[in-house]
């Protein structure tokens, strides 16, 4: 897979060249965070991140992800690579498991791009993602997150609702400001 234009590459654009360069190498990855927001509104939400789950909770994957990722131009700076020529992403990957909130029963949506199959969540798992940030971090802006990929993708409310009923405490109430929202 070619190399992106670096100054102007975008969160969907950077995370396809490298969720290729991981499935070439064999690394079973999945775009989680705000990044798919990103992927899900078409470029009108900017996360200015890629948060990278990967699958595997052998170390010896972690230490290959961290040598493509030099092979590829990026320097690690504490957790984060950032590429030199890239100034306005950086890339951090989430070790294993992928959760959102209390469920670990995630499913990634996939993607075929230039023969690989690669992941992220699915639009109804971006919604609950973002309205967890809302519910145990407190940022609204994650509930307009949500409230944006549902005007712009086809979800599962009545999963959404079941998530939040899980949940249980604010999340009730953060499903009822969500619904009330899309309106």
């Amino acid at each position: 897979m070619d190399e992106p234009d670096w100054a102007s590459v975008t969160e969907e654009k950077l995370w396809k060249f490298l969720a290729w360069h991981l499935s070439e190498n064999g690394i079973d990855s999945v775009l989680v965070g705000g990044a798919v927001v990103s992927v899900y509104s078409e470029g009108l939400y900017r996360s200015g991140d890629l948060d990278i789950a990967y699958t595997s909770y052998d170390r010896a994957v972690w230490l290959k992800i961290q040598t493509l990722m030099k092979g590829l131009g990026f320097n690690k700076t504490s957790r984060h690579f950032i590429h030199p020529k890239c100034k306005h992403l950086f890339v951090e990957y989430v070790s294993p498991p992928i959760s959102i909130g209390e469920d670990y029963q995630i499913l990634p949506a996939e993607k075929e791009i230039s023969g690989k199959r690669i992941k992220l969540l699915s639009p109804t798992d971006c919604i609950k993602d973002r309205l967890a940030s809302y519910v145990y971090f407190k940022a609204r802006e994650c509930l307009d997150q949500a409230i944006l990929v549902a005007k712009r993708q086809p979800f599962l409310l009545k999963e959404i609702k079941r998530w939040c009923d899980e949940e249980g405490g604010e999340a009730k109430q953060a499903f009822l400001e969500f619904k009330n929202l899309l309106s």
